[in-house]
């Protein structure tokens, strides 16, 4: 999906004693829309966030994202390259965590976690048109021609960076824009646009000495303040990886099979969080502790109907099925042998991979005989390989 342009004419200069009043005009329509926190940001690069992330790419930390170049990077950085003649950018932040309780009650079945983000409509189908139509009043506030050009996070467009210039929010140690109303639990937006505004002054908030997303991060992702390695992270293994989750992270990746809310969970500011008023992102049906051995069943139909509009079918049935296995191996009920069992003997090897590894963490006599059997008849080395250890992992238990 591509970013949308929005050209209406041009500018030509403004009057200096009417632009308070445009920029309140702008920000309420950006409210009225249901936008929660609208700021308004210069359109100069964002040469400190072009540098950091360009590091991070020659260290390898955005490994598994062939699409996140350096090219990409740089246009991010500099709006004036994705609108020319750029005078402003008008960021705007709206809140999704959802009313719902999300804790995972008392049950006897497993069940996995989503990210809460994930748990109503897909994002991009909602604030598109909320961007678009706020844009196009734009230059009716303004009385005259103006350009504009939206994003969501589809596009290439630092959509943290402006948020933090605009005063939208502050950089979390996470990497997350934590805003004063609603925490982190938000997805943010941007116009550039041909239009001069003042710009308002960023926050002056930030994460002090807490380092408690660090230090609670399972996989060890946040390798510094500010800086995520994503070949450790379990948002990219379940949502982003295509292949085979690294068998030394499996473990660690416990029952999330969509994305993981982790480092956002701990950080303090998110406690009081106020929670979203937009009914799309509303949890639906179980999406906050699904049952996982039915979707083990799923077929591509169902899938396909199930999350219709979600962002959970980003990861492809295949890949949501992989999850759900690692999750039931380290869930280890009983329970899931038999689902697992005839996982084992589909024609994906990818899910008969990790179908292995699950039943060897959950162990038992008619597991093992399982896995034997499987290994007799296995044509696929990388499945044969993942066989022996976990039968090498069963008889050292």
């Amino acid at each position: 999906m591509q970013s949308a342009k929005i050209m209406v004419g041009t500018t030509t200069g403004f009057d200096p004693l009417t632009m308070h009043t445009i920029e309140k005009k702008i920000k309420d329509c950006g409210l009225s829309f249901g936008f929660n926190t609208v700021g308004i940001t210069s359109p100069e690069p964002f040469y400190r966030d072009e540098k950091a992330t360009i590091e991070r790419l020659d260290r390898g930390l955005m490994d598994g994202l062939p699409w996140y170049t350096k090219d990409r990077v740089r246009k991010a950085n500099h709006p004036e390259v994705l609108l020319p003649d750029a005078k402003s950018i008008i960021s705007v932040a709206v809140g999704y965590l959802s009313t719902e309780n999300d804790e995972i009650q008392e049950s006897t079945v497993p069940r996995g976690k989503i990210a809460r983000y994930a748990r109503g409509l897909d994002y991009h189908n909602i604030l598109k048109p909320k961007l678009r139509k706020f844009s196009e009043q734009i230059p009716v506030i303004a009385g005259k021609p103006v350009r504009c050009r939206i994003f969501v996070d589809d596009g290439p467009m630092n959509d943290r960076a402006a948020a933090e210039r605009a005063g939208v929010g502050w950089f979390g140690k996470n990497t997350n824009i934590i805003t004063q109303s609603h925490g982190s639990w938000v997805l943010l937006g941007q116009i550039i646009t041909d239009l001069r505004l003042k710009p308002d002054i960023p926050l002056k908030k930030n994460c002090g000495s807490c380092v408690q997303c660090i230090i609670d991060c399972p996989t060890n992702a946040i390798v510094a303040p500010y800086t995520i390695d994503n070949t450790k992270c379990i948002s990219f293994y379940t949502i982003e990886l295509r292949g085979v989750v690294p068998r030394d992270m499996r473990h660690l990746i416990g029952n999330w099979v969509f994305g993981c809310d982790i480092c956002q969970e701990v950080c303090p500011p998110n406690i009081k969080a106020l929670a979203g008023s937009e009914p799309a992102f509303e949890q639906r049906q179980d999406l906050s502790s699904p049952e996982l051995i039915p979707l083990l069943y799923m077929s591509e139909e169902s899938f396909r109907n199930r999350f219709r509009n979600s962002p959970i079918k980003r990861a492809k049935l295949i890949g949501l099925k992989r999850n759900v296995c690692i999750a039931l191996g380290n869930i280890g009920n009983p329970i899931a042998v038999p689902p697992l069992i005839t996982i084992l003997n589909s024609s994906e090897p990818l899910l008969r991979l990790h179908a292995a590894w699950a039943l060897g963490k959950i162990g038992g006599v008619i597991t093992r005989k399982a896995l034997l059997s499987a290994l007799s008849t296995e044509q696929d080395d990388s499945v044969s390989e993942e066989l022996h250890l976990s039968l090498k992992d069963m008889s050292e238990c």
